[in-house]
């Protein structure tokens, strides 16, 4: 069994949605069933966690447009229920670069939520988050607030999550490229454990999942770097 299932390429990149990412869409579409909604009811739920996942995917595509600025080629981006991962061919030394090709992510959800709040405003729908928060709001202005919760989660400072690169890009202009990632992981995995306990105590059982992810790929980040160096 395959783990990736291709769904598309834009501009030579290839991009693959993991299997676990289906499996979390049948898993929220029973959920919704479960819990009392009409079939499609659930799957306008599912739409709209499918449209969230297109500006993550929009998000890593910014990342890959940006990298190719620089001559670093884009292999593939792969869905996961935790977010999307461009893999580059490989990562940029200079802290111009990789400060660039990580705020260009978040740069995308912002322009999207901008997009979206000029069109609620044209139609004159209410942009305020509460309504956005009310069953039956209006579905743009739930993906405007998204797009904005995404640009501040993405740029908590936690290596290898943008605000991480950006961070570590601040320290190389300073310090050894080493010392640099290292003083970033460790920032990195210090958010990660914060992260974990505070979705274990306060019921978000999406935080520990992330938190795992970024304080592997953290570790993981770090020896990358010490090995080729």
């Amino acid at each position: 069994m395959k783990s990736r299932i291709k769904f598309g390429s834009v501009r030579g990149i290839d991009m693959f949605v993991h299997w676990t990412f289906l499996v979390m869409l049948v898993g929220i579409f029973v959920f919704y069933v479960y819990q009392g909604l009409t079939v499609m009811g659930a799957l306008m739920g599912v739409g709209l966690i499918l449209a969230v996942f297109g500006c993550v995917v929009l998000h890593e595509l910014g990342h890959a447009f940006m990298a190719r600025e620089f001559g670093i080629p884009t292999l593939d981006i792969t869905m996961y229920p935790i977010g999307g991962v461009a893999r580059l061919q490989r990562m940029p030394r200079e802290p111009k670069q990789e400060f660039l090709i990580a705020i260009a992510g978040p740069a995308v959800n912002l322009a999207i939520a901008a997009g979206l709040f000029l069109v609620s405003t044209l139609f004159e729908a209410s942009n305020s988050l509460s309504a956005a928060m009310t069953p039956g709001g209006n579905i743009l202005t739930m993906l405007m607030w998204v797009n904005l919760a995404l640009v501040v989660f993405n740029m908590l400072p936690a290596f290898p999550m943008d605000g991480g690169r950006v961070l570590r890009a601040a320290l190389a202009s300073k310090m050894d490229y080493r010392n640099a990632t290292h003083f970033a992981s460790l920032i990195g995995q210090g958010m990660a454990l914060l992260f974990g306990i505070y979705g274990l105590f306060n019921g978000l059982w999406t935080l520990p999942l992330v938190a795992v992810f970024v304080f592997m790929a953290a570790r993981q980040e770090v020896q990358h770097v010490m090995d080729r160096a």
